[in-house]
């Protein structure tokens, strides 16, 4: 039995994130702390770090639990919002740790929708665009099902995030949970992780060492790549609608990676130079949201355009080779 919601005045609100110390879910604690929320971060600390979130020691609304979210989840205390966003989420990760990206989004998914039940708490899967695969429709709508290949070596990843939105599903219409989903485009901004092999970093870190910059393939492929802070806070309107639906977040500016490569170097300064790599395998031709529904359900779109959010971001990185 779910336990019954608070009273409207009672105060502050009570969010648990899982994946609290990531480089997302770290932005989202920081968001909810500013707009009143008490805030309960869980973190195996796999692939984020204490580092993102050292700002908050001593703040009386923040509390860390370092726990695998895979694993039961107590907590003794009301909770209005659970926010999941535990998962490995670039391929350097989900390469090395296929099973633990299986088991986060499963098991821990699982474990995650039982809290809430359990608190009577709405629910956020932060999912994402890779459920698209290598999509045949372009832009990507909320409706496409997708291309996906169930055994490549990105399928780990693609069926985990598959898996927990089936799962969200069968909890919102089988146990009456509240439940969100939003799927999560390219996005990047201080506190990435350098060798997390996503382009930005890879980019970022390569151009700051005037060391070439890798381009897979001819470069032709396309991303479309949306700042942090307009990211969290289309997520944090998602939660506080009515729209159970799962919802594109990201940018639509598209450009090619090449073109990407380009601006980082021009950015930086940075002496180096383009090297083609060979192509890794389903990596995604085209990569755009259609961000229709964020427009109109949420009164959302991206403000922070890419010349400004890259300021941001290189400094941080920057700090950091």
């Amino acid at each position: 039995m779910a336990t019954k919601k608070r009273s409207k005045k009672s105060s502050p609100p009570i969010s648990v994130v899982t994946g609290g110390a990531g480089f997302l879910g770290s932005h989202l604690v920081d968001l909810l702390l500013s707009r009143g929320h008490r805030v309960i971060a869980l973190d195996n600390l796999v692939t984020g770090s204490t580092d993102n979130i050292a700002h908050l020691a001593g703040n009386r609304q923040f509390r860390f639990i370092h726990q695998d979210v895979t694993e039961f989840i107590f907590l003794d205390e009301p909770v209005d919002y659970v926010w999941h966003f535990a998962s490995p989420a670039s391929p350097i990760d989900y390469l090395q740790l296929p099973i633990q990206t299986l088991k986060v989004g499963s098991l821990g998914t699982h474990k995650a929708l039982g809290l809430a039940k359990a608190k009577g708490a709405r629910f956020l899967l932060a999912s994402t665009s890779e459920i698209y695969g290598d999509p045949l429709v372009h832009p990507q709508r909320e409706d496409y099902w997708g291309n996906v290949n169930t055994i490549g070596p990105r399928g780990c990843y693609d069926e985990a995030k598959r898996f927990a939105e089936a799962m969200t599903m069968a909890y919102h219409t089988y146990h009456g949970v509240e439940t969100r989903i939003v799927r999560i485009f390219n996005t990047y901004g201080p506190r990435m992780r350098l060798n997390d092999g996503r382009v930005v970093p890879a980019f970022v870190c390569q151009a700051l060492k005037n060391k070439p910059l890798a381009v897979f393939g001819d470069g032709s492929q396309t991303r479309s790549f949306c700042y942090c802070s307009d990211l969290i806070e289309g997520i944090y309107r998602l939660m506080m609608s009515g729209h159970s639906q799962p919802v594109n977040i990201g940018n639509p500016a598209e450009m090619t990676v090449l073109q990407f490569a380009e601006t980082i170097i021009r950015t930086t300064k940075s002496k180096s130079r383009i090297a083609f790599k060979p192509l890794p395998q389903d990596d995604p031709k085209q990569r755009k949201p259609d961000i229709t529904k964020a427009r109109t359900l949420l009164k959302w779109e991206p403000k922070v355009a890419l010349a400004a959010g890259l300021v941001d971001t290189i400094a941080y990185f920057r700090s950091k080779v």
